[in-house]
C-alpha cells in the first residue's frame, strides 16, 4: 500500500465492503480494498482503505449510510 493510505473500516462481508467502497467512490473518494479472506473457507478480514486526506469525509459518509439502512 502507497504511503498516506489509512484502513477506515474493516469487514467480514465482501458485499458489505464492495457497497461501503462503491458508495466513497461515487462521492469522490477514491477507495481500495484490500481482502484478506482465504478463498476456500472465506473466513479472514477485508480492509477498507482511504487517503488519509479523505478519512473524516469517508467516516462520515459510511457511519450515514449505515444509519440509513438501520432506519429502512
Amino acid at each position: 500500500m502507497e504511503k498516506g493510505w489509512i484502513k477506515i473500516q474493516t469487514y467480514t462481508d465482501a458485499i458489505r465492503g464492495e457497497i461501503d467502497k462503491q458508495m466513497l467512490d461515487e462521492n469522490g473518494i477514491p477507495a481500495v480494498l484490500l481482502n484478506k479472506q482465504d478463498s476456500s473457507f472465506m473466513f479472514g478480514k477485508i480492509d477498507l482503505f482511504v487517503n488519509e486526506n479523505d478519512f473524516e469525509q469517508a467516516q462520515r459518509l459510511i457511519q450515514e449510510n449505515e444509519s440509513e439502512e438501520d432506519e429502512n
